[in-house]
């Protein structure tokens, strides 16, 4: 489900199935916790690139999973997004195309968020009856609670330009490789240990993403207990409709 390359301190992650949107699932989640441990490790890479395809960096949470009843347990999820965020290792998210409901997770839990003017973000959970309970600790740190609350409402996507100015994205530029290089000529030379200090000092001082995990697990815990939401994902899995549609 993903390819690794390590080289010069950089551990390169690109996640492997455009075809099924790169879905978060059991088996994914699990891959990508091992390769952060890499990165945990006082001796291991001290920068973590994940990356997507072009046309879609990840679609959020695998539907077809769940409406077999094979759920992604929130907790490896969150505990994932939380080492992403406070690890000792630089993560950087590069993101092209669709970034869709837990995929925003995903990338906003990273230090930083490289994006093409390609790149398009979507809350999409409220049209099936569900809400990003994990998603919301690590976007509101990143662009704040009234944005999150526009995008979570309106599940509209925003663009790279306004991913940019909301804070969601640090840089944005076309092509795309150009922009990692020039981080990575500063990232390469950071000391191991002082990222791991900084970012542990910075865990400690906002403690949004510790705080939040026992609420959003339980909200996410219960929407998808809820009989009504699991019909409407297994719906649009097998007849590929929204819950609203006749």
């Amino acid at each position: 489900m993903m390819v690794l390359d390590d080289r010069d301190g950089i551990r390169t992650v690109t996640l492997s199935r455009p075809e099924t949107g790169n879905v978060l699932n059991t088996r994914l989640v699990a891959e990508l916790s091992d390769a952060v441990a890499g990165c945990e490790a006082a001796d291991g890479p001290k920068v973590l690139v994940l990356r997507g395809a072009p046309q879609v960096f990840c679609a959020g949470g695998d539907f077809q999973a769940a409406a077999a009843g094979d759920d992604l347990d929130p907790a490896s999820l969150y505990d994932l997004w939380a080492r992403l965020a406070h690890g000792p290792f630089v993560s950087v998210a590069v993101v092209s195309g669709r970034v869709t409901a837990g995929g925003v997770g995903l990338a906003a839990a990273c230090d930083l968020v490289l994006a093409d003017e390609s790149a398009s973000f979507t809350l999409s959970e409220l049209l099936f009856g569900l809400y990003p309970a994990c998603v919301l600790p690590f976007l509101t740190r990143r662009i704040g609670a009234q944005r999150s609350h526009y995008m979570t409402l309106s599940t509209q996507a925003i663009g790279g330009a306004q991913a940019l100015a909301w804070g969601l994205a640090d840089a944005v530029e076309s092509p795309l490789d150009g922009l990692l290089r020039k981080h990575l000529l500063r990232l390469r030379h950071l000391d191991k240990a002082a990222i791991g200090r900084y970012k542990q000092y910075r865990a400690e001082l906002d403690g949004v993403i510790d705080g939040a995990r026992p609420l959003a697990l339980d909200a996410n815990r219960r929407m998808f207990a809820d009989p009504a939401t699991r019909a409407g994902i297994t719906r649009y899995v097998v007849e590929g409709k929204f819950p609203w549609e006749a």
